[in-house]
């Protein structure tokens, strides 16, 4: 099965290529951390009830030394911006990963 991102690769090389560099170019600025970016992020697609976004970066922010319980705050603090959704999508998931 073909992911979202092979598809944008391979529909559009250019353009990922380009999106692909301005990630990179904001990942390297080093003001934050590795954790507290991925943290951000897991936060951010979580408002906007993008479970499959959060799925994908909880590794990374685990892998970055981010704990269940950090993970669980990003995603609730959610609540007070966008209501409930961003739970709701997200959460149950985000908990089954710390417990594979």
């Amino acid at each position: 099965m073909t992911t979202t991102m092979e598809l944008f690769q391979n529909e559009a090389p250019e353009v990922a290529a380009a999106f692909n560099n301005l990630i990179m170019a904001v990942v390297k600025r080093p003001a934050l951390d590795a954790k507290t970016k991925q943290l951000i992020y897991i936060a951010m697609k979580a408002a906007m009830g993008d479970d499959a976004a959060v799925n994908a970066h909880i590794p990374m922010a685990k892998a970055a030394g981010a704990t269940r319980e950090e993970v669980i705050d990003a995603i609730l603090m959610t609540v007070t911006v966008s209501g409930i959704r961003g739970v709701a999508h997200c959460l149950p998931d985000a908990v089954a990963q710390f417990e594979k």
